[in-house]
């Protein structure tokens, strides 16, 4: 006769993934029969409220989505509407825009690096006590975060959910002059930045590999941020080779589904869980990496990204973001030196009836935008698919395979805290935006 015991351990501490979650592991002796990431958040429907408004409003609404990511959803909007519309932005325009991208990349990771991430490695809670045993680390993490802010804010107008932005480009651009002490801060980050790379390199790393499949946009030209198109690459040991698609067939390979117990949609590539974000970009795109941070990915132990090594470590995922930034750092920069300003700051758009859809490189991972227009501009329909939300399955996948690791090496019982640790571990490697929002993640378990 099996004796069944559930308990659920909340965790109010657990305020270093944005959203409102909850983690429920079914256990039957050794073996972990299932791992749930539940998301009971209220949907926000905001492909429904889109429709019926006009082709300019999208970029400004769905930059609400997100407070930490907004450039992410601007930019993806915007190519999208520009796709339907049949407009191609280029020139310094287009080079506005991919600075403004990294910005975000750096402030975005550098947050998840020093204040989200690192306190796990440090056996700290949250970056309160971190800063009491590494100041120096959290200060030297702010002010790179603080540097990709004031890119942020000065091409877009404010460093939180920008108004500078729309389709066709900037309503104002900036003059070289402007751009002149922005490139001096980005120099000082850029330094902090490969301090940071030895830092977080120097972490002890548990054993864990993603053996699934990365999707990440690919673009030969350069490592892929705001163009490109999606990549993927298959499981160690597949026959299968690198293979890519046109965006335009993107929701025929990864395809979303309702799971009773989440409020969020999963998402599944080609039948299969698959993970986005900085391992999936740093496996496609390493060999375009600026050599700067090229070089800090081999001296950081990541093998030579420029021989198409591949890293499959969640764990080490700290290690790549802060490769990242040292390249965003270094990307800006040569945008600064090559900008000359356009000559008017966007293209006109017209609307016309069509559909559009767009990818770009969010820090969390590749973010997907449709859109259907009526004759006079009106979005007819819209459909969103980020990052986090294609992640899940293969995060549950992490969790069941991290958990039954754990209990297979242990002698004596696991208890609930201990996994619930695990589990928090696993789930931040991951840098998930369950809703960007906070605060806590409620664990069940149930042994049977």
């Amino acid at each position: 006769m099996s004796h069944r015991m559930s308990r659920v351990l909340r965790l109010d501490a657990l305020a270093r993934v944005e959203g409102e979650g909850a983690v429920r592991l079914r256990l039957q002796g050794g073996e972990v029969t299932a791992a749930e990431l539940r998301i009971y958040e209220p949907p926000r429907f905001f492909e429904a409220f889109l429709v019926g408004r006009g082709h300019t409003e999208p970029p400004d609404l769905t930059a609400r989505i997100c407070g930490i990511c907004p450039v992410a959803y601007q930019m993806t909007a915007c190519q999208a509407i520009e796709a339907a519309c049949g407009v191609t932005v280029d020139g310094p325009i287009a080079q506005l825009r991919r600075l403004l991208y990294y910005g975000e990349w750096i402030e975005s990771q550098s947050l998840h690096i020093h204040l989200l991430h690192a306190p796990d490695f440090l056996g700290c809670a949250d970056a309160v006590e971190l800063a009491r045993t590494d100041r120096a680390a959290v200060e030297r993490g702010l002010r790179i975060k603080q540097a990709g802010n004031a890119v942020v804010e000065l091409l877009g107008g404010r460093p939180i959910h920008p108004v500078n932005i729309r389709i066709g480009g900037f309503y104002r651009t900036p003059s070289r002059a402007e751009l002149r002490p922005l490139a001096d801060r980005l120099r000082r980050a850029r330094d902090e930045a490969l301090e940071a790379v030895r830092w977080v390199a120097a972490f002890d790393f548990p054993e864990a590999s993603f053996d699934g499949e990365f999707l990440a946009l690919h673009d030969p030209g350069r490592y892929a941020v705001d163009s490109g198109t999606p990549a993927v690459l298959p499981a160690p040991g597949s026959a299968h080779r690198v293979r890519g698609f046109p965006v335009e067939e993107f929701e025929e390979h990864v395809v979303e589904e309702q799971v009773p117990y989440s409020t969020a949609l999963q998402s599944r590539l080609d039948g299969r869980p698959h993970l986005t974000g900085s391992l999936a970009r740093y496996a496609l795109n390493g060999r375009r990496l600026h050599p700067a941070a090229a070089e800090a990915a081999r001296a950081a132990g990541l093998g030579d990204p420029t021989a198409g090594e591949v890293c499959r470590n969640p764990y080490r995922s700290i290690v790549v973001r802060a490769v990242e930034v040292v390249h965003a750092l270094e990307e800006a920069l040569l945008v600064i030196d090559d900008y000359r300003p356009p000559a008017v700051p966007h293209v006109d758009v017209p609307p016309r009836e069509a559909v559009g859809c767009a990818a770009t490189e969010a820090p969390r991972g590749l973010l997907y935008h449709r859109y259907a227009l009526g004759p006079d501009g009106t979005v007819t329909a819209a459909r969103i698919v980020p990052p986090t939300a294609q992640n899940q399955a293969a995060v549950e996948d992490d969790l069941r395979r991290q958990v039954q690791t754990r209990l297979a090496r242990s002698r004596t019982a696991v208890g609930d805290e201990e996994l619930a640790a695990l589990c928090e571990r696993a789930v931040r490697n991951h840098d998930p935006c369950i809703s960007c929002s906070a605060h806590f993640l409620d664990l069940s378990v149930e042994r049977e």
